[in-house]
């Protein structure tokens, strides 16, 4: 491993833990400050469409410019906007009007700087030393390892610090990310330009993940997953535990899969390189049809714990390997654009999961919102399995930007 996937990964974790550690403050600083529940759910649901919109429309931008540039403006974004609270708390006091905006302009941050970061990585396999399995496989345990100790973190910052002063933490962990950032030889990313540029359009995104059977499967893949996980984390486990006397529980269920993920995760790292693509993708799909499977049986809170687990085990297998598929198939040239719409549609999924598992479990309980989510990742996983496009799963010549026509894309 080298400078320049050393960095990259390093970065990744800090801007991670910013935001994991920004998660979990923020939304006790809003209640501590306006006293209102409805004011921290406003906050959440202000961030959200412009996230979304700010993930589109910077796609544009990540494929006009350096994606190492891109990637240290984006975390100074999210730095800013995240310091900017607690010298306003200082200076005027701090109101919803204050939050809901810094929300705003923190979303031109997070989804911008996640694309960004994405965006770069055939860059970084290309200078940096290891294969692309090794390094999303890294990439993907070191998530996990921040989803492990991110809320606790965040949990004991906010006990050490008064009101906003912990909010001072979360911004020098992104502003330490556009640093490291910059150790990154600016080569890793620049885009691939060795035929003739064409116009750079923000249509031209969602055309040609329209046009790409490929590019529909995994994203319907990657959004149903996000979208059953938000939901069973956010209401129907927190239902489960609640009315089972075991509420303690449920800060486990995050533990559970982050250590499945790693593991995962992990495993892919040492061994991806081996062995058919395509074994690797089916044991990983399956394994989270049965991790699902057991977390929609709600039959004990141990045995949900234990299925968390699963799910996320699987998810370290297949997700490190469609990530390197990302690499691989997607035109350097268009790359932007396309993960831009990618990220913003998966931005959205959490609010239409958790929204679709409230109206289930208020008509007829947590089990049968439960049993719903787990048949919509049954047969997403199935409609997977069956695609053709992912049947074949070689590796491929890297796309670059003479061949960004939406079109021309792989699979």
């Amino acid at each position: 491993m080298n400078r320049a996937s050393g960095a990259y990964l390093a970065s990744y974790v800090l801007s991670l833990l910013g935001n994991s550690v920004a998660g979990v403050a923020l939304p006790l600083i809003v209640l501590q400050t306006t006293g209102s529940v409805l004011a921290t759910g406003a906050v959440a649901i202000a961030s959200a469409l412009p996230a979304a919109v700010a993930g589109l429309l910077m796609g544009v931008v990540i494929d006009r410019i350096n994606r190492r540039t891109a990637s240290v403006l984006t975390d100074l974004v999210s730095a800013a906007s995240i310091a900017a609270l607690p010298l306003l708390d200082s200076a005027v006091g701090l109101s919803l009007g204050w939050f809901v905006l810094s929300a705003v302009i923190g979303s031109f941050g997070d989804v911008p700087g996640l694309t960004a970061r994405e965006a770069m990585l055939p860059g970084i396999v290309r200078t940096g030393g290891l294969g692309a399995e090794r390094l999303l496989g890294l990439r993907e345990a070191a998530g996990a390892v921040v989803t492990l100790i991110g809320p606790g973190a965040a949990g004991v910052l906010v006990t050490a610090f008064d009101g906003t002063d912990v909010l001072w933490i979360t911004a020098a962990l992104s502003g330490a990310a556009a640093l490291v950032t910059l150790l990154i030889p600016g080569e890793a990313g620049a885009l691939a330009a060795t035929g003739p540029a064409t116009e750079v359009r923000l249509r031209d995104g969602w055309r040609a993940l329209i046009r790409s059977p490929f590019l529909v499967v995994t994203t319907v893949l990657g959004t149903v997953l996000v979208l059953a996980l938000s939901a069973f984390q956010a209401l129907v486990l927190p239902v489960y535990f609640t009315l089972a006397g075991r509420p303690e529980l449920l800060g486990f269920v995050l533990s559970a899969l982050a250590l499945g993920l790693l593991a995962g995760g992990g495993g892919y790292a040492a061994a991806g390189g081996r062995g058919p693509r395509r074994a690797w993708f089916v044991a990983g799909t399956l394994v989270t049809v049965a991790g699902f499977g057991g977390m929609a049986s709600l039959a004990s809170p141990w045995l949900v714990l234990a299925a968390a687990g699963v799910v996320g085990f699987g998810n370290g297998l297949f997700g490190s390997l469609l990530g390197v598929l990302m690499v691989e198939r997607i035109p350097d040239g268009m790359r932007g654009r396309i993960m831009g719409t990618q990220n913003a549609i998966m931005t959205l999924a959490p609010a239409l999961g958790m929204g679709a598992a409230a109206i289930l479990t208020e008509w007829s309980g947590a089990r049968t919102a439960a049993i719903a989510l787990a048949a919509a990742w049954a047969v997403t996983a199935a409609y997977a399995l069956w695609a053709p496009s992912l049947r074949t799963l070689a590796p491929a010549r890297p796309a670059t930007r003479d061949q960004e026509r939406p079109e021309e894309l792989v699979g």
